[in-house]
């Protein structure tokens, strides 16, 4: 049995016990105090030199190898959901409305157990490991900016510099047993829109003294479907979806305006910037042909996650070698998910891969953000395995 495997399970009630800790006491973005002290009292229990506070509430743990070599970076996200828990297990939620239904509290568990193996592989090590634990990758929950650029900002890359990373998401949509490393796009970078629209208000009796923004919306809602539908080549993957709708303040008032929201996914730049002028377009058009008025705003939430050839296929060896009778899989996975590692790896290269995580038998299948989202932890082995065999063989200089 591989080393890393073997370690892997021989922690796995420590794993379990700390993912199942986290998974009891669940914190929104940038609220992960008692995450992140007990993810810090853990790395200092090491011996591991430990930051607190990057990135508001994130915690940065740096080990050093014996030889020199170069740094990389390991992410572990740590932020729970505004969902109110509906699963039932011995370890729910004991945090009114807020609960792990992505997972980031395995990868918090898996994140810790991986410190404690790769401390014990330090004097291999050629090159420095830091253990980034990160805040509010769901979101900027309030902030100007979410959890990467925040850790980003306040130096996380830096000092020594980081030179390669590595990240993992457990992956509800597949099966526990099944592996994913590959070169290239793996998650969609993620815009939101806003669009006001401007009318004239006035009693709902008397329409025709109105300018309607709500009949706008509608009619802009209907043709903004029409820009991947008609304006994205078929394969090339975009998505823009219309979330929100705001507007009205009594049944018998037409409004003064109307707000929608939404998101753009893609991978490609091209298409980003298609997919932009094109709402911009559509929403100005539908708004004049409707006698409105529209302003609309576009702000970048994070870039796509492409993953480095070289590191990717480095990956998929330590993969293969602590799995070998697993056929990974290592063709082309995307997701319009997002994540924001994308921001790291544009400055670091990197690898973002997936740790298969459902069980339909113990019906431990639910989607990701789904209040009765749960999953299988035998998928813990197989994260703290890989992460800490790719974390080693990156820097054995081979």
């Amino acid at each position: 049995m591989n080393p890393f495997l073997k370690q892997a399970q021989e922690l796995f009630p420590y794993t379990q016990a700390m993912r199942r800790d986290f998974h009891m006491h669940p914190e929104l973005g940038f609220r992960e105090i008692r995450t992140g002290g007990i993810v810090a009292k853990e790395l200092e229990a090491l011996g591991i030199e430990v930051t607190k506070g990057v990135g508001k509430t994130g915690v940065v743990g740096f080990l050093e190898g014996a030889k020199p070599g170069p740094t990389i970076l390991l992410r572990f996200d740590m932020d729970a959901l505004p969902i109110t828990e509906d699963t039932g297990a011995e370890y729910a939620s004991q945090n009114a409305g807020v609960m792990h239904a992505c997972g980031h509290d395995g990868h918090t568990a898996i994140g810790l157990t991986v410190a404690k193996i790769l401390n014990e592989q330090k004097d291999k090590l050629a090159g420095n490991i830091k253990f980034c634990f990160q805040p509010s990758e769901e979101g900027a929950n309030g902030e100007e900016i979410g959890g990467a650029l925040m850790m980003m900002r306040d130096g996380v890359l830096e000092g020594p510099k980081v030179e390669k990373t590595l990240a993992l998401h457990l992956w509800n949509d597949k099966p526990v047993g099944w592996l994913h490393v590959a070169e290239g796009p793996v998650m969609a970078g993620a815009d939101l829109f806003n669009i006001t629209i401007t009318g004239k208000g006035g009693h709902g009796a008397a329409p025709e003294t109105t300018i309607d923004p709500i009949v706008c919306a509608a009619q802009m809602v209907s043709a903004i479907q029409s820009i991947v539908a008609r304006n994205v080549e078929p394969l090339k993957p975009a998505v823009i979806s219309v979330t929100t709708i705001h507007s009205g303040t009594a049944f018998n008032i037409i409004p003064q305006t109307a707000e929608l929201g939404g998101t753009i996914r893609t991978f490609d730049s091209a298409i980003r910037q298609l997919a932009h002028q094109r709402l911009e377009q559509v929403a100005r058009g539908t708004a004049q042909a409707m006698g409105c008025e529209s302003e609309v705003l576009i702000k970048q939430v994070t870039a796509p996650v492409i993953n480095n050839a070289d590191i990717a296929a480095r990956v998929l060896e330590s993969a293969q070698a602590v799995f070998p009778e697993t056929a990974i899989e290592s063709n082309p996975y995307l997701t319009m998910g997002a994540e924001d590692m994308g921001w790291m790896q544009e400055k670091a290269d990197g690898c973002y891969f997936f740790i298969g995580s459902a069980n339909a038998e113990k019906n431990l299948n639910y989607n990701h953000h789904h209040p009765k989202f749960d999953f299988d932890e035998q998928a813990l082995i197989h994260g703290v395995a890989l992460m800490s065999a790719a974390a080693a063989d990156l820097l054995k200089g081979k």
